[in-house]
């Protein structure tokens, strides 16, 4: 498959939206409730659909059913977010590494042995770590502004939250902190997108009532202040797209000014025959460019999974 960039066609025929039927369920893994969507049939190959921050699956709330007449799709929650558990930061450990295990935990008892990974913003370093310990488990990639090369970050977003990293202290607390109000939540959904009506405000006002839930604020500065655990992985991520030859689709918007298109031409360099498409859409594209979106998907798995 050669590197492609650009817009592709009208969405294929799938079974109308209103036709699908989609569960809303909860699991306890390790003590933890988590909340996860699932829709498809339960013999077709699986999709794992991981959102980002300061999201939930509620991101995938459209994409579920064009993808669900042919896969069994489950999004869920990270703890933390959505509808999952949210214990306090002083209660549980928040890393990546332990919403990977949870994530893991959760397959297990779904018997989601292999699947498609869909990955957008923090669901990229936790499905690099379900990858990394399980590679066969993973039959194909698709990245919608899933970091995973340093030529991703956009300098001007991240350059607080490095500053963060580097010393923790109440001034570099208070310029991390602006991730969590309204106007930077809403900033993260409109920034890149020239028709700024196609996204609905339900999404922005969506993610900030959750973030403004009593003692989120502190787990959400935990998971910003273990974000700089995920660069020492990028390496072995390359190794493995290396050597397993696993499938890659980059979508992308052209407008991310959180992780920037380069992050996305950049897979190409350790898995060549990535598809990637460049959108012109910003971080979270889903909510203005659904159809688009949604046919590279269905183009990419139809070519790829059995």
């Amino acid at each position: 498959m050669a590197t492609q960039l650009g817009d592709a066609g009208p969405l294929p025929p799938t079974q109308a939206e209103g036709m699908t039927t989609v569960h809303h369920r909860y699991a306890t893994v390790n003590g933890r409730r988590l909340f996860y969507r699932e829709a498809g049939p339960a013999a077709a190959p699986a999709v794992v659909l991981l959102h980002g921050f300061p999201t939930s699956s509620f991101m995938f709330r459209h994409l579920i059913s064009p993808l669900a007449d042919r896969y069994r799709v489950i999004a869920p929650d990270h703890l933390g977010f959505g509808l999952s558990d949210a214990p306090a930061a002083d209660e549980f450990d928040y890393t990546f590494d332990a919403l990977a295990g949870l994530t893991e935990g959760l397959l297990d008892q779904l018997g989601a042995d292999r699947y498609a990974l869909y990955v957008q913003d923090y669901g990229a370093p936790v499905g690099w770590r379900l990858a990394l310990r399980n590679p066969d488990a993973v039959t194909a990639v698709i990245t919608q502004s899933g970091n995973g090369y340093e030529a991703g970050f956009a300098e001007e977003f991240w350059k607080p939250v490095r500053e963060y990293w580097r010393d923790q202290n109440p001034q570099t607390e208070a310029g991390v902190r602006q991730a969590l109000t309204l106007e930077a939540i809403r900033w993260q959904y409109l920034h890149g997108v020239p028709d700024e009506t196609l996204v609905s405000p339900d999404a922005w006002n969506h993610d900030f009532a959750q973030v403004s839930r009593p003692g989120n604020d502190l787990v959400q500065l935990a998971l910003l202040a273990d974000y700089a655990s995920n660069l020492p992985l990028y390496p072995k991520l390359h190794a493995w797209l290396r050597d397993s030859g696993v499938p890659v689709l980059a979508v992308w918007g052209r407008g991310d000014e959180i992780f920037r298109p380069e992050g996305a031409l950049a897979f190409a360099q350790d898995a060549p025959g990535a598809e990637i498409h460049l959108l012109d859409a910003g971080h979270f594209l889903l909510e203005s460019h659904l159809d688009v979106a949604a046919a590279h998907i269905r183009g990419f798995l139809g070519r790829t999974l059995p």
